[in-house]
């Protein structure tokens, strides 16, 4: 029985369908091109057995790998090519690597690349496959010698195939010392894989489809990994596709004094950065919120870059907020990030994965200097923060980023830039009075609606956060060294080890 549909031949790569809207036209043939090592065995394994769960007949033919290295690669991804799939290897000759046996008169090539076609045809003929792989060009490309030869060859396959009802995948590893081009305009689909070094971290692969005739598709560059399993691909995210309906009402943080300073809370489906020099609080800011969702009856999503989860769980255990005990009842998913091993792209469908599939209505991301460190380039690091923050605006999600600041009184500078971003600004400070290090916050914008011009000291113990009256008395508090012009003492008594107040 054939289960096959009509019009697209699914890759069963992960993301990569979605890229290609729907996935490869049928009966047309597509080039996969990339430096050895950025996967390409690995997606045509896997757009083989999407074919064999169709119950389509397919075909790969190896012209560099033996079948062993083949099945060794499938096997290391838990992929069974024993049966639906149909392995041809082609090697030379012994004759052709026995130098007494070369031809003196006739150019070798000339014989090898007529044979090698011959025997392509023929395998072919044998199955009539639905899918097939041809692994790879560049062996083709040496056989021709020139670039005429070696586009008539590909114009000749490209002829044969397109009579016989076939979907062919051709490899390219891009070794050619002079890379040949001319493939991209015979083709009907072109895509691009590359892999990247940083500085400082593991490899970074992504993929782009250069060209797909009467189709269109995701353009740009899209993360993808290769894991056990096959690859795996994380579509470029684009927020103005994902609009939902929501009521955009005013939610508390669970502090009366945070709420007023907020003008009643902060909106449904809004961003909220935290930014401050390091220590302030700002993590505890947004665990707050996070308190508050699950006090609602709603789930949030915690994403930490720069905190062992053993510790933050211990601290803000000494603050009363049991994070273990939450994620263990399942009102909050919290994950650990390394950034060294992480890319954007795969970070943004993480996020997505816990708001459609967890349902969380609150998300934080601690913090944008380790999110940073996966993205170096700063305006791509905007970029992706924009279409993220607005895919999670569109979802009615609140987001909560954090980002600690150069420095700790006086002039401070952030990383990056991304005040303008968030629709609401709470500004994290330290300042000294009376012989003592204090903390003061203070919110600099919000989109929303209104909210309070003043300055309100805050501090942190084992009972949470406690926000005082508005500082009125004081006057240089943002710039850490204020000066005192009231009247009276306006600042929150701190509690001694003795239990005492000063």
């Amino acid at each position: 029985m054939d289960l096959r549909p009509s019009s697209k031949a699914e890759t069963g790569v992960q993301g990569l369908d979605d890229v290609l809207s729907g996935g490869l036209t049928r009966n047309h043939v597509f080039l996969l091109e990339g430096s050895p090592g950025t996967g390409k065995t690995t997606i045509a394994l896997q757009f083989l057995l999407e074919g064999e769960k169709l119950g389509e007949r397919c075909l790969y033919i190896s012209l560099s790998e033996t079948e062993a290295e083949l099945r060794d690669c499938a096997q290391s991804h838990g992929m069974d090519l024993s049966e639906g799939i149909q392995i041809f290897e082609l090697v030379p000759p012994e004759s052709l690597l026995d130098a007494d046996q070369q031809q003196s008169l006739l150019y070798s090539s000339d014989l090898e690349l007529g044979e090698t076609t011959k025997l392509i045809f023929e395998a072919f003929e044998r199955l009539r496959p639905h899918r097939v792989v041809i692994d790879s060009l560049s062996e083709i490309r040496l056989l021709a010698q020139s670039s005429l030869r070696y586009r008539r060859q590909i114009l000749a396959l490209k002829h044969f195939f397109s009579r016989s009802d076939a979907t062919v995948l051709l490899l390219d590893d891009m070794t050619s010392e002079n890379f040949d081009k001319t493939v991209h305009s015979i083709v009907h689909g072109v895509i691009h894989l590359e892999q990247l070094a940083p500085d400082y971290g593991s490899e970074r692969r992504r993929l782009r489809v250069i060209k797909y005739r009467g189709q269109s598709f995701r353009g740009g560059y899209h993360d993808f990994i290769i894991k056990t399993g096959g690859v795996a691909v994380f579509p470029r995210l684009r927020a103005i596709e994902h609009k939902t309906g929501f009521e955009r009402t005013s939610l508390s943080s669970g502090l009366a004094e945070f709420d007023g300073l907020l003008g009643g809370g902060v909106a449904r489906g809004s961003s909220t950065l935290l930014i401050g020099p390091a220590g302030t609080g700002k993590s505890l800011f947004a665990l707050q919120f996070v308190n508050a969702t699950i006090s609602r009856g709603e789930k949030a999503a915690v994403f930490i870059f720069d905190e062992e989860l053993g510790l933050l769980y211990s601290r803000t255990k000494a603050m009363g907020i049991d994070l273990e005990k939450l994620r263990n009842e399942g009102h909050i998913h919290i994950e650990q990030l390394d950034a060294a091993e992480l890319s954007p792209g795969e970070f943004a469908q993480r996020v997505r994965d816990r708001v459609a599939s967890f349902d969380a209505k609150t998300v934080v991301i601690d913090s944008v200097n380790g999110y940073q460190a996966a993205m170096p380039e700063e305006n791509a690091l905007i970029l992706h923060m924009h279409e993220l923050l607005q895919y999670l605006n569109r979802q009615g999600a609140n987001t909560f980023l954090t980002v600690a600041q150069h420095g700790l009184v006086g002039d401070m500078k952030s990383p990056v830039d991304v005040t303008y971003l968030a629709d609401t600004v709470i500004l994290l400070r330290y300042f000294e009075a009376l012989g003592k290090v204090r903390r003061a916050v203070s919110v600099i914008k919000k989109r929303t609606g209104p909210h309070e011009d003043t300055i309100r000291e805050f501090r942190i113990s084992d009972k949470g956060l406690t926000l005082g009256e508005p500082l009125s008395g004081f006057q240089g508090v943002l710039r850490g060294v204020p000066s005192f012009v009231g009247d009276q003492q306006p600042l929150l008594a701190l509690i001694d080890k003795d239990g005492s107040n000063s």
